[in-house]
């Protein structure tokens, strides 16, 4: 594809030098250069991209895209590499490998679904009730991609796939002959445009709350590229016969701010009777799962879901609001919600043949770990014993507001590892353990401080007696943990099964 042809769906671009070469590839890492490709250069974190033009250029580049005006002398070595400057240089990527793909999301129809938490439930609730209906629905997720009768596996530790997986799974999805592709839209990933070009028609949210304040540096920061999801509706592509949608949360601190954010159809979701388009009128729940009788437009829908947690009536209620709004009938609603059977790491429970429940979920937020704790402390009569950390180099805030959670709600508080990364673990957990004694708790007797994750959930199994319930939070589905700057591989699966064995002598 000639250079030109890219380089005129980016949003705003200057050739400085060179002519319009025919690019065979697109790459960001210099080392999988070769003749012909296009070499865009990436401001990293730790590296710049910007550094690396040389090597590309020197194994066969023949244009470059940067961002950095002060690199426009150095590519003057080389007049034969034709140079492209732009403002953004990850925005660009995403512009570049949809055009290399040929905009494969104009020919979906496309769902965002964004939030702090409960976005891959809701993924999954979505992909379950279009795909109830008949439409052939592919989906990615913080857990997996599913592309027709493929799965991949994306359960490491970055959100949402780089610009280039995005766009490839998309055309994936147009080639298995999918209608629909739902996406987990992240903080991270909108804000380094992962899902720039993606062409939303449907911008869902589930709630906005306490999370990655590391890296956004303010709340304001972090509710803002939350709503470039919403923003995208009336600045990606048009697709004829389709309106741009917001679901929102009226029962949500985001649903002022995202309201007046322009869209054709509005629906709003809430767990509050008659208080939004789409309402429950009746919710209980049990450790069998939620029974929901939910309002909407076309009328009422009894829900028996499989889903164990009072919060997943709010993660329900938005696939019902997303269905309604892409003229799903209520039973196709009903079938796809009750088919989800649950989602790997999200309060699921694993059962050796023990008389307590254990239970691994993701919960890594304080209204993550606070809903969990919730969920537990209201079905199940004996103790709730709670495993968990907070990550190194991440929202420090966090760490004493999951202990003041853990302190308030918890009856057995075990802290542990959770990536610490290269920041001091035993500070880490320091900065927990405070906040637990802020809420009048004694170490030694109700809470503990055990730095090997798996030591530290074999010690809960260990202490749990009939009708306990354990939960191992913060892991979840992920495959991964990271100490220093290696990740070694995890299980908290595994590691839960091994201490419940090991308890009961298998």
């Amino acid at each position: 594809m000639r250079l030109s042809r890219l380089c005129s769906t980016l949003p705003n671009w200057v050739q400085t030098q060179g002519g319009d070469p025919e690019v065979l590839a697109v790459e960001t890492d210099s080392r999988k250069v070769q003749h012909g490709s296009l070499f865009v250069a990436i401001p990293g974190v730790e590296v710049d991209g910007h550094r690396f033009i040389p090597q590309a250029v020197e194994r066969g580049a023949v244009a470059v895209v940067f961002s950095d005006e002060r690199w426009a002398e150095t590519l003057r070595r080389w007049p034969h590499v034709a140079a492209v400057r732009v403002s953004d240089s990850r925005e660009a990527l995403a512009y570049l490998v949809a055009a290399w793909h040929g905009f494969p999301a104009r020919s979906l129809r496309v769902i965002g679904v964004t939030g702090t938490d409960g976005k891959t439930t809701t993924v999954n609730l979505i992909a379950a009730v279009l795909s109830a209906a008949g439409f052939p629905t592919s989906l990615i997720s913080t857990v997996n991609a599913r592309i027709g009768d493929r799965e991949y596996d994306t359960g490491l530790h970055t959100t949402t796939p780089d610009a280039p997986d995005v766009q490839r799974y998309l055309a994936e999805m147009v080639a298995a002959g999918s209608r629909y592709a739902v996406l987990e839209a992240t903080s991270h990933g909108l804000a380094q445009h992962r899902v720039t070009a993606c062409e939303f028609d449907v911008a869902v949210v589930t709630n906005i709350t306490h999370e990655h304040l590391d890296y956004h540096g303010s709340y304001e920061a972090y509710r803002d590229a939350k709503a470039r999801l919403f923003w995208a509706l009336s600045q990606s592509h048009r697709k004829p016969d389709t309106p741009k949608v917001a679901i929102l949360n009226a029962d949500d601190s985001s649903y002022e701010f995202l309201r007046p954010i322009p869209a054709d159809v509005r629906l709003a979701y809430s767990t509050r009777p008659s208080a939004a388009d789409v309402s429950a009128v009746d919710v209980r729940h049990s450790p069998q799962g939620l029974h929901l009788r939910a309002a909407t437009p076309l009328g009422e829908v009894d829900i028996q879901s499989p889903l164990v947690g009072m919060y997943n009536a709010q993660n329900i209620l938005a696939a019902v609001a997303t269905g309604i709004s892409q003229g799903v009938g209520l039973d196709a609603i009903r079938q796809g919600v009750e088919s989800l059977r649950g989602v790997k790491g999200r309060m699921e429970i694993i059962d050796e043949g023990q008389d307590f429940t254990a239970i691994v979920d993701f919960a890594h937020t304080p209204n993550a770990l606070q809903r969990v704790l919730e969920t537990a402390k209201s079905l199940y009569s004996g103790r709730v014993i709670v495993v968990f950390g907070s990550a190194g180099l991440r929202d420090r805030q966090k760490r004493a507001l999951m202990g003041h959670v853990a302190g308030r709600l918890a009856d057995r508080i075990v802290i542990t590892a959770e990536d610490p990364r290269t920041e001091d673990l035993n500070a880490i957990m320091e900065e927990i353990a405070q906040a637990c004694r802020a809420e009048g708790r004694m170490e030694g007797r109700d809470f503990w401080r055990i730095g090997d994750r798996a030591q530290a959930i074999q010690f809960a199994v260990d202490m749990a007696e009939p009708g306990d319930v354990v939960i191992a939070a913060g892991k979840g589905h992920e495959q991964s943990m990271c100490f220093g700057t290696v990740e070694y591989p995890w299980s908290e699966h595994d590691a839960m099964r091994t201490a419940l064995r090991k308890r009961l002598g298998k």
